[in-house]
């Protein structure tokens, strides 16, 4: 039986491939979404992507991963300098998670570089655009792997 893994994206990511594309590209989340199911395929792993603007919700979402994945991926956006919520969810759950950013959150903006979730966090990925999608995802595997 295939691994359920399930990525959350936080606040203002449903606009990616119109929003700042400097910074995130051109790439949309359903773009992703579909790169990162097509690689699963490969990888022997299912995946489900929620997005979210709305901080309870995502906190829901985490909640919710207890019993249904094996493993989260969390680009929490703007959440993840701001939100002791999530970090205590992802710390509730116990379920290996991969703290993800499309651009280089130590290259931005000062309240950037600090991240609450990461102590939730098996591992980073920050600074490698959409890529780092397919980058977690082959990550989570190793780490399931290895707890195995």
């Amino acid at each position: 039986m295939s691994q359920k893994i399930l990525v959350i994206n936080g606040p203002n990511l449903n606009l990616l491939g119109t929003r700042e594309k400097e910074k995130y590209g051109n790439i949309s989340i359903k773009d992703i979404q579909k790169k990162c199911e097509d690689h699963c395929k490969k990888i022997g792993l299912n995946v489900e992507f929620k997005q979210s603007n709305v901080e309870g919700e995502i906190v829901n979402f985490i909640q919710e991963a207890r019993e249904k994945y094996q493993g989260i991926i969390i680009n929490a956006g703007g959440y993840t300098h701001t939100s002791v919520a999530i970090l205590d969810a992802l710390l509730a759950v116990k379920k290996p998670t991969i703290e993800l950013h499309i651009t280089n959150i130590y290259k931005r903006e000062d309240f950037r570089h600090k991240s609450l979730i990461s102590k939730a966090a098996d591992g980073i990925i920050c600074g490698l655009g959409s890529e780092g999608y397919i980058m977690a995802l082959n990550g989570i595997k190793e780490i399931l792997k290895n707890e195995n």
